[in-house]
């Protein structure tokens, strides 16, 4: 056991603690788990965005969810921003609507507009542009609500 002096120089204050190779080799076993759970999902993402193909636009949010990480929008526009070689701009926010401000959005405009896509005012016309990954239907519909009937 070592010891460790705390507080002012000169006081005596001495408090033991203890370093355990059994917990420290725990705590590095959950980092290199979790760093090869973040790759993959990165290498998922990566792999959502590139099929994109020309002509099309998706969602940051439909990416997350074809790569099988549903409600990881944020993620999808980490790894656009630190990642080369991607079709970025193929991927817009929710409806169509370009998030970037400024040149980028500018820019995002004109490749996707160089590309075929047409818009409608600010927006990208989804029904024409939008691309639907392999394996997903389409939006579930609410299943009808059985009538009441009554008895006499």
């Amino acid at each position: 056991m070592r010891r460790r002096t705390f507080g002012m120089p000169g006081t005596h204050l001495r408090v033991p603690y203890r370093t355990t190779t059994s917990s420290r080799s725990h705590e590095i076993e959950e980092s290199n788990t979790m760093e090869r759970r973040v790759q993959a999902m990165r290498a998922s993402i990566v792999k959502a965005i590139r099929t994109v193909s020309r002509g099309y636009v998706s969602s940051y949010g439909e990416i997350a969810k074809a790569a099988g990480h549903p409600g990881a929008a944020r993620q999808v526009v980490g790894i656009l921003r630190t990642s080369f070689d991607l079709p970025w701009h193929r991927i817009v926010g929710a409806g169509g609507e370009i998030k970037l401000r400024g040149d980028s959005a500018i820019e995002q405009r004109l490749r996707l507009e160089a590309e075929g896509v047409t818009f409608r005012g600010r927006r990208v016309n989804m029904r024409r542009h939008e691309f639907r990954f392999p394996g997903r239907k389409g939006k579930r519909t609410p299943a009808k609500k059985a009538s009441k009937t009554t008895r006499k």
